[in-house]
């Protein structure tokens, strides 16, 4: 009994916060509706840091593929940057426009396999099966603005033009080094053992 009563606390939660969202998505355009989910803080500081937030707020429609604050954490830990190296990047612009699509894009205007091309000239592919935009998976669908709508993925988009440029994870970085020095200390060992027995 207790486990149905908290089944259905927690579906009158989440229709409260979609009817919330449905709200405050009427009101304002998508740059007020991530502001106002708070749950898109660094993407929000990224579209101010590049300098596209009166472009996001213009007549649209845009389509936008939203990493959450989480997304966007799990990404400058894979990078080991921190938030200010990622917002004072030259490639910060054309990361975010790899998110914007132009036109109302909506799930029911999906396809699997589409390709659906980005404002920074690439495109992005779309799955099904689970839903997916490239790797990223949507985890909230069709969240309405004024001027377009907002998809809500789990990781952020890099263009294949930026991904080599990406620095790998410190791990896979540190790694290389490690090997290296592992083997020139046994090289070295090998070495001085040699030495030491044609001196005999």
């Amino acid at each position: 009994m207790k486990k149905f009563k908290g089944f259905i606390m927690m579906l009158v939660f989440m229709v409260v916060m979609s009817t919330s969202m449905a709200v405050l998505a009427e009101e304002g355009d998508i740059v007020d509706t991530a502001i106002a989910a708070d749950d898109f803080n660094t993407l929000v500081a990224a579209v101010q840091a590049a300098e596209l937030v009166e472009a996001l707020k213009g007549d649209g429609p845009f389509t936008v593929f939203a990493p959450t604050d989480e997304a966007f954490a799990t990404l400058l830990n894979e990078l080991d940057m921190t938030a200010e190296e990622l917002l004072a990047s030259e490639e910060l612009a054309n990361i975010l426009l790899y998110h914007v699509v132009a036109g109302n894009v909506k799930s029911a205007d999906l396809e699997d396999g589409m390709e659906v091309e980005t404002l920074n000239g690439e495109k992005v592919i779309i799955s099904l099966d689970p839903v997916q935009v490239n790797d990223a998976n949507v985890i909230t669908a069709d969240i309405e603005a004024s001027n377009g709508v907002i998809h809500v993925i789990d990781s952020v988009l890099i263009p294949v033009g930026e991904q080599e440029s990406i620095p790998q994870t410190s791990n896979n970085s540190v790694m290389p080094y490690v090997l290296l020095t592992i083997l020139a200390a046994v090289g070295m060992i090998f070495f001085m053992r040699k030495s030491q027995l044609a001196s005999r």
